[in-house]
């Protein structure tokens, strides 16, 4: 046996089950503890493939990252495995499948606490052998155009797709990393003013928020790694509001900060726990994980069951059902009642 596969195998497995227990551990305690439940009901969700014994099977999901909802009610279900970008009906019907290729190899993992230090990353990546098939899937996300953006985090690399795949532009370059206004390092998410400009997490490498025209044109940035107002530990996913306000989560420092649409810090709200998943709802409401709250942070309830709040990402359809991304590579799907 190569001894050197042997420990790329297991360098991968570690940083596996890294990437897992600290989404796990960080999304406890979100502060709805005692919560009323939500009138929402878990589904089985997406439909079982039929295998070629005509009997049904299991869809092979590798991390479910991310998922989105379009504009025309389908989900698509971003993981880290072959055919990353997976398209279904809301019923859960298989739609179409792509992106083989679009993301790096390389694999985001944390960094064991014992070399961690104040003033750098807690977060690094593995690349080639070490990684895996579509392990720089992040994030995907739709603007207001239906437009697809894709968040390659070891790619370093943040894509505009149209609804066929097609890239219309990009921010970042791949496989280089840096912290000027062309680059990031390992990138996080991305989401949308309602004027059409566009914000950046930037992310495991970097601690701060990138903001830039529709066209792509650097406009700022705000945060710096700390955990002072303003300052960010994992700055993961953030979303925008209607008066253009950017709620961003700081996962390492278990809260979540507010800015206006010029990088100002408003507000933070403690005691989120470290959620990895924000998505925005019509009516102006924020799922935090599996824990909804309004724009000053209080909490309007929770959905029931074990493992909602570390969701690594969450979509919400126009109807209110609610999809949640889970690294141990399932969505859970969470009907309006």
């Amino acid at each position: 046996m190569d001894m050197k596969n042997v420990s790329a195998t297991l360098a991968l497995l570690l940083a596996l089950v890294l990437e897992c227990a600290v989404a796990a551990q960080t999304g406890r305690g979100d502060g709805a503890a005692g919560m009323p439940g939500l009138p929402y009901k878990l589904v089985d969700w997406p439909a079982h493939p039929i295998s070629a014994a005509g009997v049904p099977g299991d869809w092979n999901f590798i991390q479910v990252a991310s998922v989105a909802v379009t504009p025309r009610g389908t989900i698509l279900v971003l993981h880290r495995g072959a055919h990353p970008l997976i398209e279904f009906d809301a019923g859960g019907t298989f739609i179409r499948s792509w992106g083989d290729g679009v993301f790096s190899e390389g694999k985001v993992a944390a960094i064991p606490q014992m070399h961690w230090s104040a003033d750098k990353s807690h977060y690094s990546a593995v690349y080639g052998p070490a990684g895996c098939a579509s392990c720089g899937a992040h994030s995907v996300r739709i603007d207001p155009q239906g437009n697809i953006w894709l968040v390659d985090a070891p790619g370093h690399i943040v894509y505009k797709m149209t609804p066929e795949l097609k890239e219309m532009m990009h921010l970042g370059t791949k496989g280089v990393r840096g912290s000027g206004p062309g680059n990031f390092n390992l990138p996080t998410d991305v989401a949308f003013a309602p004027n059409g400009d566009v914000y950046v997490t930037d992310g495991y490498g970097s601690a701060r928020v990138v903001k830039y025209s529709r066209d792509g044109k650097y406009l700022l940035e705000f945060g710096k790694r700390g955990t002072g107002p303003g300052e960010f530990g994992l700055p993961h996913n953030l979303v925008v509001d209607a008066q253009g306000r950017v709620y961003v989560t700081d996962r390492d420092n278990q809260r979540i900060e507010v800015f206006d649409a010029g990088g100002r810090f408003l507000s933070e709200w403690k005691g989120t726990g470290g959620v990895s998943g924000l998505a925005i709802t019509r009516d102006q409401k924020i799922w935090t994980g599996g824990t909804l709250r309004d724009l000053d942070g209080k909490v309007v309830g929770r959905l029931a069951g074990n493992g909602t709040a570390g969701a690594h990402g969450v979509a919400v359809s126009d109807s209110g059902d609610v999809y949640l991304a889970q690294l141990s590579g399932v969505v859970q799907k969470f009907v309006k009642q």
